[in-house]
């Protein structure tokens, strides 16, 4: 008798929990809802996490993740679905993933997710942010791919846009692209390749006058140029 007492106990307990759980569920998404009409983003993470404690689910971790993201909150994204790769990865998921890690300042980590990505869905965007962080790495033989790419497939309406300025600002991609050619060529050899990087990054000014980082580099080049060649000068 005892027994079938502490069976019933258990059995009502596991039914409470099930049934709290199911009242929780409603509660949240009624929750979620509600902060999703009210652009509560907080809120719609709070809802969210809940949820996924209740009934976990990949879509919506990666939703969650995805979240964080756009709200630069980098490292919450990662912590939320990890970095490690895995081919059953959603798109949102190895985006995440690509994304933060280059933020984080993790370029290698981020460029195994980046090249995920392009064997996907292969774009001149893709190339070029894959080419400036392997120029970062010294994979100079991979940047010069990715860039080839992107030179190969640009269209004279792309921009990039460029957060160096306290303002943000947009460029023609095929500009972007030439001045990350002549910071290649420089990085592969400084001091034979300063001409041929010059003229790159003039060309890239030539479609954009404006582009504030090609100016700030050509101008660091010609005095670099200019030092070398006043000190060639006192030597003779």
């Amino acid at each position: 008798m005892k027994t079938i007492t502490i069976a019933f106990l258990m059995l009502f307990s596991v039914s409470m929990v099930a049934q709290t759980n199911t009242e929780l569920k409603k509660h949240y998404e009624a929750y979620y809802k509600q902060m999703k009409k009210q652009g509560d983003v907080q809120g719609i993470i709070n809802a969210m996490t809940h949820l996924e404690v209740l009934e976990p689910s990949v879509a919506r971790r990666d939703t969650l993740a995805y979240i964080y993201l756009s709200e630069g909150q980098y490292m919450q994204a990662i912590n939320t679905i990890g970095v490690e790769k895995s081919d059953t990865d959603s798109d949102i998921n190895v985006e995440v993933k690509a994304l933060a890690l280059k933020n984080l300042n993790q370029p290698k980590m981020a460029l195994e997710h980046f090249e995920v990505l392009f064997i996907r869905n292969p774009n001149v965007y893709l190339a070029y942010e894959m080419a400036d962080m392997k120029i970062q790495i010294n994979d100079l033989v991979g940047a010069k791919l990715n860039i080839d790419y992107g030179l190969a497939n640009v269209k004279d309406d792309m921009k990039r846009t460029f957060y160096e300025r306290q303002q943000p600002y947009e460029t023609s991609m095929k500009a972007a692209l030439l001045y990350l050619k002549g910071l290649l060529k420089y990085t592969e050899n400084k001091t034979a390749n300063m001409d041929t990087a010059l003229a790159l990054i003039n060309e890239a000014l030539a479609i954009d006058p404006n582009f504030n980082i090609a100016k700030i580099s050509r101008e660091a080049l010609e005095a670099q140029k200019a030092q070398k060649a006043a000190a060639a000068a006192k030597k003779e």
